[in-house]
């Protein structure tokens, strides 16, 4: 006698793919971290690609890339608009950063990950390879009280205020870049410190979520939109607020986001614009961070790390994995 657990259409993407998308950040991650500290970028991300690719093509889903590596001409595979999956099962939006942090994996620095999202079809916002602003603070604080357009000394004072501190008490993250020199002066003239971060904004935002643990209050700076996505995707699982605007300062880019379905070219996107749907997240560390372990071979086993979550449920695993079976991660 057979028995068969039968799950329902709207449980799909819980009970099936919430494990099977931290293969996929599982099987990336594994493939970058054979070339961390080679100095090798390019080489870095492509085998994350390549690895990534493998196994969303092995999901019984019907997938469409909305955030990929670059768009059709540039990227070798998981472009924007590409189709992956088995074509069978839901129709799903997919985010993806193969690696994000490629400086990071090839310098062996510290925060690398291999990271996607997945959301029900057309809910995620389709946003071209462009800069975007971008402002993210935690969970617990009432709509609006920081602001996109506000000065950053201003949304300091305004957190301090909400969180019942002073200024001094706020810690804000920066990417280290020197387009930031007035956010981190502007930061620091309020008495509230920033903590640089070379790269991984994805990351950076999800620290957001957990200042009791990240020491992070905030999140100001401008870095690439498709980091905007994955990043919004986290934080409607782990709760928080952000707001972003693309950054279209050329008739080509302007010309690129209409394309995709961008109307508004000044448009303040929230959580909800760029992640409407029920979304999942999942994150593998590449390199050690304060977010992830990274990938550890050992003699006979690889150990990994991930963290995934659901927006619907709010539930956050995290998977550290003994792998054994080596084969799979298509070793040369």
């Amino acid at each position: 006698m057979s028995t068969h657990i039968s799950v329902p259409p709207q449980l799909l993407l819980e009970r099936i793919l919430t494990l099977e998308i931290v293969r996929v950040t599982e099987r990336a991650a594994v493939s970058a971290a054979r070339l961390r500290g080679h100095g090798q970028e390019k080489a870095a991300d492509q085998a994350a690609v390549d690895a990534m690719r493998r196994e969303l093509n092995k999901l019984p889903i019907e997938g469409t890339i909305v955030i990929g590596e670059g768009e059709r001409d540039e990227a070798p595979m998981l472009f924007i608009g590409e189709k992956v999956g088995l074509n069978a099962g839901p129709q799903v939006d997919i985010a993806v950063d193969p690696l994000e942090g490629t400086t990071l994996c090839a310098k062996n620095m510290p925060g690398a990950i291999a990271t996607m999202a997945m959301a029900d079809g057309g809910t995620l916002l389709h946003a071209p390879d462009v800069y975007m602003q971008k402002l993210a603070v935690g969970p617990g604080y009432a709509k609006g009280v920081v602001e996109l357009d506000a000065s950053p000394a201003d949304n300091v004072r305004r957190l301090a205020k909400a969180k019942g501190v002073d200024p001094a008490a706020i810690t804000v993250l920066v990417l280290d870049r020197p387009r930031h020199a007035d956010i981190i002066a502007g930061v620091r003239s309020t008495g509230a410190a920033v903590r640089l971060i070379t790269d991984g904004d994805v990351a950076g935002v999800i620290h957001c979520a957990d200042p009791d643990n990240t020491g992070v209050d905030m999140y100001i700076g401008t870095g690439g939109a498709p980091e905007g996505v994955l990043a919004a995707a986290a934080l409607r699982c782990i709760g928080g607020q952000m707001q972003c605007r693309l950054i279209l300062d050329s008739e080509e880019k302007r010309e690129r986001a209409h394309k995709m379905g961008v109307t508004d070219p000044k448009m303040i996107y929230g959580i909800e614009d760029m992640a409407r749907g029920d979304c999942l997240f999942a994150a593998t560390g590449v390199t050690t961070g304060s977010l992830l372990s990274g990938v550890k071979f050992r003699q006979d086993v690889i150990e990994t790390e991930t963290v995934v979550m659901r927006s619907v449920t709010g539930t956050v695993r995290y998977i550290k994995a003994e792998h054994r079976q080596l084969d799979k991660f298509h070793l040369d």
